[in-house]
């Protein structure tokens, strides 16, 4: 108050306004949307480093978000007018595509426990960027590419794309820690830039496709490859400068025992091989409690539920996308449309992360899931609709049709996502959070690709083909009725809330015992890979 006394006074001797230093500026409406963005982020660049940020919007936003949209369109008409492949088989490809990001734990350990040339983050986003880059080139520059060759090459370009996310989720995590009141602020950024990106990649892509081609689209590619490799040249990052090489950890996987997920051969465990060094002991560490966790039902049974969540639901994207091109069978969408079309995913994925904050966060999972699920198998009938023209005897145009079944379908599947994630993170013990976190994230990416190929198996059973559409909405029926059959088995969802905690009181007081007390910066060092959303599944 008598700040307040004082100001009017010298405000009357001096004869002009006089604004307190600490004063709040008043903003318009069109000042406030523009400007508060601007200073969020120049807050995150001052606290964090303008590098990290920076590393940020590359890799989410432009690598992720834009980069994964063209990617995603000009894959598919690139095998559909380029390989000319059948549906089935572009499906298959697609899971092939994949493989890099179920086997994500891997190239966390090796930037949490191996260091290049004195850094741990620093050169495997090079090395991301350098696999981005050449991939992308021989696709696009090759006059006739062998079939084989092209999925290798795309397989490469998901391995460094899905390599960059590791590295990026590595150094959102080590700053979560450093200045923890922010890390909500961090995953909003990579939240913000994806959604953004993703929108904004779609709603160009087919343009792109129709100017210069599938194989043209991948040139641009190069471009969201070369920035992450200077990611990898700007980042600041102190160096390690007291890692023993010799003491580097060796796995390899048991013979005797494997962990069988269909189609794929996962080791369960790992042996280390080498002497008893810091890291290798809390590898084993790990390993163990790990194994021990996974063990107990409260903690298999809701993996097992995710994965067969996954697997059951069947990916005929292939299959409808040739559909809704063909010029005799389908609406003959054009690559323009295309792109529009996909850009509403995005937005029904955001409305999705709104609703489920503001609303749903607080239901038992158990409930919330029972929901999701049956809402993914009734908006599965959306595409019946589309395919049997049902649409046309309401009135209602294609692309309208589309634009609805799109917006939906991504809303209700990020609906179900949503608390998939939440739940993966109440089942990681203490101490290996960032670890087991991935474990699962491969689990979920393994149900997808299981997946998809499934898919395509199907597709191919009932005969769908370039040219040959009159079963697929068969496809479309069985895919629908197998989406509805989780439901079945949600007794292996937990009936608790969402703050509520499902590990076992032996692996809690197990953690407990373990743990040493740190400082943010030395449990900085030891950080484990935490991973954000991996918008892998949720795409799918």
């Amino acid at each position: 108050m008598v700040e307040v006394e004082n100001l009017e006074a010298l405000k009357e001797v001096v004869g002009v306004d006089v604004v307190l230093e600490n004063e709040p500026k008043k903003r318009g409406c069109c000042g406030w949307f523009f400007l508060t963005p601007i200073d969020w982020i120049k807050m995150l660049s001052t606290e964090t480093h303008w590098s990290f940020v920076f590393g940020v919007v590359v890799v989410y936003g432009i690598s992720q978000g834009l980069g994964g949209a063209l990617a995603r369109v000009g894959t598919e008409y690139y095998m559909k007018d380029v390989q000319k492949v059948q549906p089935s088989e572009a499906q298959v490809y697609a899971g092939i595509t994949s493989i890099p990001w179920i086997v994500k734990p891997l190239w966390g350990l090796l930037t949490d426990v191996l260091p290049i040339f004195g850094y741990r983050r620093r050169p495997y986003f090079m090395l991301a960027g350098f696999l981005g880059v050449t991939s992308m080139l021989l696709v696009s520059l090759h006059g006739k590419l062998h079939l084989a060759l092209a999925v290798l090459s795309l397989t490469a370009g998901s391995a460094g794309v899905a390599i960059a996310d590791v590295t990026i989720d590595a150094c959102v995590a080590q700053n979560s820690i450093i200045h923890r009141s922010l890390a909500s602020d961090m995953q909003s950024l990579c939240s913000l830039t994806a959604s953004i990106g993703a929108l904004v990649g779609f709603f160009i892509s087919g343009i792109f496709v129709h100017l210069i081609g599938p194989k043209g689209v991948f040139g641009l590619l190069t471009i969201p490859a070369t920035l992450v490799i200077l990611v990898g040249t700007l980042l600041d990052e102190p160096p390690v400068t007291d890692f023993n090489y010799k003491q580097v950890l060796v796995v390899r996987p048991y013979v005797n025992y494997w962990f069988i997920i269909p189609c794929i051969f996962i080791p369960s465990y790992l042996e280390v091989l080498t002497g008893e060094s810091k890291v290798n002991q809390k590898f084993a560490d790990a390993r163990k409690a790990m194994w021990t966790t996974l063990k107990f039902p409260l903690v298999w049974r809701p993996c097992l539920y995710m994965y067969l969540s996954f697997v059951l639901s069947l990916d005929v994207n292939e299959g409808l996308f040739y559909w809704y091109t063909d010029s005799k069978a389908g609406p003959s969408f054009s690559k323009e449309t295309v792109g529009y079309i996909l850009s509403v995913g995005p937005v029904g994925s955001l409305l999705a992360a709104i609703l489920y904050q503001n609303a749903l966060k607080d239901y038992p999972f158990r409930d919330l899931l029972f929901w999701a699920q049956l809402l993914s198998g009734l908006s599965g009938m959306l595409d019946l609709m589309l395919v049997l023209r049902w649409n046309l005897v309401f009135g209602i145009p294609d692309f309208v049709a589309i634009v609805i079944d799109e917006g939906v379908s991504k809303m209700v599947g990020k609906l179900k996502w949503m608390p998939l994630l939440v739940l993966s993170s109440r089942l990681c013990p203490p101490g290996i959070e960032g670890t087991f976190f991935a474990l699962l994230m491969s689990i979920d990416n393994a149900g997808v690709l299981s997946s998809s190929w499934g898919g395509g198996l199907l597709l191919h059973i009932l005969k769908v083909t370039r040219t040959q559409f009159h079963n697929l909405w068969l496809a479309i029926l069985i895919r629908n009725i197998l989406r509805i059959m989780p439901l079945c088995l949600i007794f292996l969802v937990p009936r608790g809330d969402q703050d509520s905690t499902f590990l076992p009181d032996e692996v809690l007081v197990a953690s407990k015992e373990e743990e040493t007390e740190e400082s943010p910066e030395e449990e900085a060092k030891n950080i484990e890979l935490v991973p954000l959303v991996n918008n892998n599944v949720d795409d799918r």
